[in-house]
């Protein structure tokens, strides 16, 4: 539990590096709030019926009736208004991880701007996505780097300066 509360004691620190174990253990809390709040609140709300679309098909209308259907149910629309904060709470300190985890990699936290921009790309931003993932889960270089010690080794000079 304290791997996934030190990212908020951490709010806005963009230096240093961060181990695999700290970043996937705040992306655990993460994933553990979403389902906690968000699966209620979907079984919460009223469903929508297949008359609910529209008839060309695009969906707006759809889109519309989902969002009125949560404020049907008060339970639901709290709840999401709940993973709302909260994901407005975790948005910078998720930046600051990830970055702090780029510089593990030996890599600047630029490469994180790249990615979501490359993301957003129509034909290959799931790929781009899925290096992201892989990036995140690769290593982090042995010793120290220009970012700082390396966070595994608490033998190093570095670590209790």
């Amino acid at each position: 539990m304290e791997w996934m509360i030190l990212p908020f004691k951490r709010y806005v620190d963009f230096q240093g590096r961060w181990r695999r174990k700290e970043f996937w253990m705040f992306q655990l809390l993460n994933i553990l709030v979403g389902l906690l709040l968000v699966t209620p609140a979907i079984i919460l709300s009223p469903t929508s019926s297949s008359s609910d679309f529209d008839s060309q098909g695009d969906g707006f209308s759809a889109s519309a009736d989902f969002a009125s259907n949560f404020s049907e149910s008060p339970i639901a629309l709290v709840l999401i208004g709940i993973y709302a904060l909260y994901a407005l709470a975790t948005f910078i300190p998720s930046i600051a991880v990830t970055v702090r985890r780029f510089h593990d990699r030996d890599m600047s936290g630029w490469w994180y701007l790249g990615f979501i921009v490359g993301s957003a790309l129509p034909i290959i931003g799931l790929l781009i996505a899925l290096g992201l993932l892989v990036v995140m889960a690769m290593p982090g270089t042995p010793g120290s780097n220009r970012f700082g010690p390396d966070p595994k080794d608490p033998f190093s000079e570095d670590v209790f300066a």
